[in-house]
């Protein structure tokens, strides 16, 4: 059984001098791979290195939402850069956040909409960050048009209904420790419904550690979690699952284990 961890941010400065060991415990869970994404510059330095120091990582890079107000024309440029690197599997995180500070919800749009094009033109999927801004997400991704590499709904919280609107418009939807906690009913629900091919899992390590770890900070090795819920909720095995999912995203990052696809 093989996992794969598709948004995590080992690069995170909670994981600074463990990366090593934090990699050695999810491997002996059976996370066999990771995506590690970066969202601002420190970050994506860091993912591209730890991409080219453990041959079973991939890097993620892009601007996040909350950093819209530092995109410049210069960090465009270099985001180009960015992505030619040969581990850069994917665009991302990017999107919308309404969360921390609604006072430039316009210049992230802009930035969402060029980072969009951005990945069409380097033929990448896309990570999408959705905090309290689904109606918004939806309509500029449907406006836009899902790049045809396709995407991931990343750490999805939304209602079954969602999840089968963003899968309509070519999306992955991907389940993160949220999917365990109590209260999230609504989450499992829609898990239930996203067809398997369109299932992922992730941690968002550092963030949302899932029970039975909750409260506490989060690791890749903590996906398993992740799968067992889901397991449960499809009433599937969790080999099933892990072959499902791992499966899923290898054709999405047209990566398999360091080896394009």
């Amino acid at each position: 059984m093989k996992l794969f961890d598709t948004h995590t941010h080992l690069n995170a400065e909670q994981f600074a001098g463990e990366e090593a060991a934090v990699v050695a415990r999810a491997l002996a869970q059976d996370v066999a791979y990771m995506a590690v994404v970066g969202f601002d510059t420190p970050t994506i330095h860091k993912s591209l290195a730890l991409s080219e120091q453990f041959h079973h990582i991939i890097s993620v890079v892009g601007w996040h939402p909350t950093e819209a107000r530092t995109y410049t024309p210069a960090i465009e440029r270099q985001l180009h850069e960015w992505l030619e690197h040969p581990n850069v599997k994917m665009l991302g995180e990017i999107g919308l956040d309404y969360y921390w500070d609604t006072s430039y919800i316009g210049l992230q749009h802009d930035i969402f909409r060029r980072q969009i094009a951005i990945a069409k033109e380097h033929r990448l999927p896309i990570t999408i960050h959705n905090r309290d801004a689904t109606a918004d997400v939806y309509r500029i991704l449907k406006e836009e048009g899902v790049p045809q590499a396709g995407g991931i709904m990343h750490s999805f919280g939304g209602t079954p209904e969602e999840a089968l609107r963003f899968v309509d418009l070519g999306m992955h939807i991907s389940f993160s420790g949220v999917l365990t906690f109590k209260k999230s009913d609504r989450v499992r629900e829609a898990a239930k419904v996203v067809p398997l091919e369109r299932l992922l899992i992730e941690t968002d390590a550092p963030y949302l550690a899932p029970v039975p770890y909750r409260g506490k900070q989060n690791e890749p090795a903590y996906v398993r979690y992740v799968a067992e819920t889901l397991a449960q909720v499809r009433d599937i095995s969790l080999d099933e699952i892990a072959e499902i999912t791992t499966e899923n995203a290898f054709r999405l990052f047209k990566w398999r284990g360091n080896e394009a696809i």
